[in-house]
C-alpha cells in the first residue's frame, strides 16, 4: 500500500514472477551441480587418459560458460527487476532483513564468474592439479551462493523464532534451511546430469557418447533418488497451515503436485533407459528433450508449489501477499484503507466514486493474485456467479472461508465499494442484493460456493444424486476434495444449499419443505422475532403441536396476526420450525 501497482490486467504478478524464477531457478541450479560435475568428468578424463573425454569436459565448460553466466545473469537481473516491480514492499523488506547475507553472496558470485572464466579459458594450458583447484574454487563458491540465497529464500515461508527477536540468525537459519539446502543441492547435481545429456548427444564418436550418456544419467537418477527424502523431510517440517495447502487445501498446489508427479516417473524412465540401453543418436536426442522437459516440471513444481505453500503471505505471518503487514490490519480496518494508501486517487468512498475506489481497492488488495481477463485466477470468472450481497458476504469472511486468500482490509464502506466494482464494475450486474429472492439456498450457494465454482459447472458433477446424498456430502467436503473447506453452517442452511443443487438436475424439487419453511418464517416470522427468541419457547414441542399453533396464532398471543398461508406453506414452516428446535417430528 505504500508503493504504486504495476498494472499487467492479462498476466498478473504473480505469473510473470513464475514464468522468470522458474527459468532462472533451472538455469542456477544447474550453475551449482554443474560445477562439480565439470570437476568430476575432468577428473575421470585424467584417470581414464581418455582425450574424448576431455574433449568433452571442454565443449561442455564452454556451454556452461554461456548459459549460466549470459543467460542465468541476465534472468537473475530479471528476478530483481521483475520482484522490485510486483512485490516493492517484500523485497525492500528482505534487502533491509539480510544485508550482510546479500552482500556475502554477491561477493561469491563474483568469485565464481572470474573462477568460472579461468577453468574455461586455461584447458590445457595450465597443469591438471592446478586446473582442477581452479574448478573446485568455482564450485566452491556456487555452493556458497545456494547457501545463502536458501536460507533467505526459506525466510519468506519460515521465518521462525524471527517473528520475536528479528535476528539476522534466527531468520536465516529458519526451521526449513536445512532440508531445503539437500534438497536443492540433490536438484543441482540432478540438473547437472540432465544438462550433460545435452552435450553428450551431439558428440560425434558413438563410445564416448554413450559412456558419458551414461556417466551423467547415473549423476541424474542417484541425485535424483535423494531428492525424494529430502523434499519429504522438507514438507514435515513446514508450518501446519502451509503443510495443510501442500496436502491439497490449495487447488493450485493439487495441480502442481500432480506435475511433479508425472514429470518425477517420466524423468526416471528415460534416465534409466538411457543408463541401459544404447539408443541411436536420433532417438537419444528426442529422449534428451524429454528429460529436459521433465527436469523442468520437477523443478519448476517445487518452485510453484514453495510460493503457493506461503499465501495467504509473501512473508509468512508477516506481509500478506498483497504487501500489507499483518501488524497493520486491525489499524487500517478502523481508519479506512485508502485513507492510508500512498498512491491512490480517492482517500474516501463516495456515491460519485465508489466503482473507481473498488477498482483501487482491487489493484491494491487482490491483483497481486489475480488477473483481469487474463491466464491466471481470472478475477472475472471467479466472481461472476456472485451478486452485489454475496458478494459483501463473502468479502467479509475471505480468510475463513478460503485461507489462502488474504482478509480484505479496510471500513465496511470500502468493502461495499471493492464489491460493487466485482460485481457492476467487472461483471455489469445491478448493485441490488436480491441474490435469494424466493430461493434462500441459491443465496447461500453463491455466498459459499461460487466463487470457486458456478452452478453450471456442478450441475453435470452431480447428475443423478439425490438430495440426501448431496445433503451427507456437504457434511464432509474435504473428504470428497482437499481443496474445499468445510461448509460449517447451521443445519438449515445446509438443508437449503442441498434443496437447491439437487433442483438443478431436478427443476420440480426447488420448492422442497425445508428450503420454503426457511424462507418463509424469515419473510413472516424474523421482522418479529428471530429463532433465537423462538427455539426456548417450542423446545419440545411436536410437529403437530407447531403444525396445529400455526392455525390459531392469535389465540396464542393476540399481538400475532393469523398465518394466512396455505395449508402446505404451513407444513414446510413447521417442518422447518420443529427441525430447528429439535423437537419431535
Amino acid at each position: 500500500m505504500n508503493y504504486p501497482v504495476w498494472y499487467v490486467p492479462t498476466f498478473g504478478g504473480g505469473l510473470l514472477i513464475a514464468l522468470v524464477a522458474i527459468v532462472h531457478v533451472f538455469v542456477s541450479h544447474f550453475a551449482v551441480g554443474g560445477g562439480l560435475y565439470l570437476v568430476m568428468a575432468e577428473r575421470k578424463a585424467i584417470r581414464e587418459q581418455d582425450q574424448s573425454i576431455m574433449a568433452f569436459v571442454k565443449k561442455h565448460t564452454k556451454f556452461f560458460l554461456l548459459l549460466t553466466m549470459v543467460f542465468g545473469g541476465l534472468t537473475g537481473v530479471a528476478i530483481w527487476f521483475i520482484i522490485s516491480l510486483i512485490h516493492p514492499a517484500a523485497t525492500s523488506l528482505l534487502i533491509h532483513t539480510f544485508v550482510f547475507g546479500w552482500a556475502a553472496e554477491w561477493v561469491f558470485f563474483l568469485v565464481e564468474i572470474v573462477a568460472l572464466f579461468v577453468y574455461f579459458y586455461t584447458f590445457g594450458r595450465m597443469d591438471d592439479r592446478t586446473h582442477q583447484a581452479i574448478g573446485w574454487v568455482y564450485f566452491g563458491a556456487a555452493w556458497m551462493s545456494l547457501f545463502l540465497i536458501n536460507g533467505i529464500i526459506d525466510f519468506m515461508l519460515t521465518p521462525g523464532t524471527w517473528l520475536a527477536n528479528h535476528d539476522f540468525w534466527a531468520g536465516f537459519f529458519n526451521p526449513t534451511f536445512w532440508p531445503s539446502l539437500f534438497f536443492r543441492s540433490f536438484m543441482s547435481f540432478m540438473l547437472a546430469g540432465c544438462y550433460g545429456f545435452l552435450t553428450a548427444t551431439f558428440l560425434e564418436d558413438d563410445q564416448a557418447r554413450h559412456k558419458m550418456i551414461r556417466y551423467s544419467g547415473i549423476w541424474a537418477l542417484i541425485s535424483l533418488a535423494l531428492s525424494v527424502p529430502t523434499g519429504w523431510w522438507y514438507i514435515s517440517v513446514l508450518p501446519d497451515k502451509a503443510r495443510g495447502l501442500v496436502g491439497g487445501a490449495s487447488p493450485t498446489i493439487a495441480r502442481a503436485a500432480t506435475v511433479a508427479a508425472f514429470s518425477l516417473a517420466a524423468l526416471a524412465a528415460v534416465v534409466i533407459t538411457l543408463i541401459l540401453l544404447n539408443p541411436k543418436k536420433a532417438r537419444t536426442k528426442v529422449m534428451t528433450v524429454i528429460v529436459m522437459i521433465a527436469a523442468m516440471g520437477y523443478m519448476g513444481s517445487f518452485e510453484w508449489t514453495r510460493e503457493a505453500a506461503r499465501r495467504p503471505y509473501v512473508i509468512n505471518e508477516v506481509m500478506y501477499s498483497n504487501g500489507i503487514l499483518q501488524k497493520d490490519v486491525e489499524r487500517i480496518n478502523q481508519e479506512g484503507f485508502l485513507k492510508n494508501a500512498k498512491w491512490v486517487q480517492n482517500k474516501e468512498v463516495t456515491d460519485a466514486n465508489q466503482l473507481e475506489a473498488g477498482r483501487e481497492l482491487f489493484l491494491h488488495q487482490c491483483f497481486a493474485c489475480h488477473t483481469v481477463g487474463g491466464f491466471n485466477n481470472d478475477i472475472i470468472g471467479r466472481t461472476k456467479n456472485m451478486n452485489y450481497g454475496a458478494m459483501q458476504k463473502y468479502l467479509a469472511t475471505i480468510h475463513e472461508k478460503r485461507y489462502f486468500m488474504p482478509p480484505f482490509v479496510g471500513n465496511e464502506i470500502e468493502m461495499k465499494a471493492l464489491a460493487a466494482y466485482l460485481t457492476a464494475g467487472l461483471n455489469k450486474k445491478p448493485l441490488t442484493d436480491d441474490a435469494a429472492a424466493g430461493n434462500r439456498g441459491k443465496g447461500l450457494f453463491e455466498v459459499n460456493c461460487a466463487a470457486c465454482h458456478g452452478a453450471e459447472i456442478l450441475k453435470p458433477e452431480i447428475a443423478g444424486w439425490s438430495k440426501e446424498k448431496i445433503r451427507t456430502a456437504l457434511d464432509k467436503l474435504p473428504a470428497l476434495n482437499p481443496a474445499m473447506p468445510d461448509y460449517s453452517a447451521p443445519v438449515a442452511d445446509k438443508d437449503a444449499v442441498a434443496d437447491y443443487l439437487h433442483s438443478l438436475n431436478n427443476p420440480g424439487s426447488t420448492a422442497s419443505a425445508k428450503e420454503l419453511g426457511a424462507t418463509l418464517f424469515e419473510d413472516n416470522c424474523v421482522p418479529c422475532h428471530g429463532f433465537d427468541v423462538l427455539k426456548p419457547k417450542v423446545s419440545g414441542w411436536s410437529k403437530t403441536k407447531i403444525r396445529t399453533a400455526l392455525d390459531k396464532l392469535s389465540a396464542l398471543n393476540p399481538a400475532m396476526p393469523d398465518y394466512a398461508g396455505s395449508a402446505t406453506e404451513k407444513d414446510a414452516l413447521a417442518d422447518y420450525i420443529v427441525k430447528q428446535a429439535g423437537g419431535a417430528k
